[in-house]
């Protein structure tokens, strides 16, 4: 338990050091792909977590991007959306026998396709919220859900990269 706790305040002290030292200094495409690896921490997240608890993350986390980004609840809601979809698609995803205790949500033990379907519908939800809720008007839809699907497409291969380069592989069990 305080294994776990431990690694996950390292792992979003850490993401959140590499969003807003590097990421949100990265220029690509004309500012049409913004790379947002945080959300990397919210999907890490435990499956035991009560539906409360992870909305109650979600707004943390988006609150302490805020602080740091001056966008004043921006972060803080596209990340309590992203949370509250997170509810209902592990439900949707979860196994017959469902979820062993302990078990995270990580393309190592769960398995690529899994986890390309699990934040692959949950990064773009966050980023369409955040880049409209930025925008405030819909006169530039096209532009704002272009910017957001390829945001979402390059934070989605940034967090498939993270997960190869420091998740062991687990063993298969006997």
């Amino acid at each position: 338990m305080i294994n776990t706790l431990l690694a996950n305040i390292l792992r979003l002290v850490t993401l959140v050091l590499i969003q807003v030292l590097l990421l949100d200094h990265l220029d690509v495409a004309n500012g049409y792909m913004v790379p947002y690896l945080y959300v990397l921490f919210l999907l890490m997240l435990p499956f035991e977590l009560p539906g409360w608890a992870q909305m109650l993350i979600g707004a943390a986390t988006g609150l302490i991007l805020d602080a740091f980004s001056s966008t004043p609840g921006m972060h803080m809601g596209a990340s309590t959306v992203m949370m509250f979809g997170r509810v209902h698609l592990l439900k949707l995803l979860a196994p017959r026998e469902g979820y062993e205790f302990g078990m995270r949500p990580t393309a190592a033990s769960m398995g690529l396709a899994w986890f390309i379907t699990y934040a692959g519908l949950l990064i773009p939800l966050h980023h369409l919220w955040l880049f409209f809720t930025e925008i405030y008007r819909f006169d530039s839809f096209f532009p704002t859900l272009l910017r957001a699907l390829l945001s979402a497409a390059f934070t989605l291969a940034l967090c498939l990269l993270a997960q190869f380069l420091t998740t062991r592989p687990e063993r298969a069990r006997a």
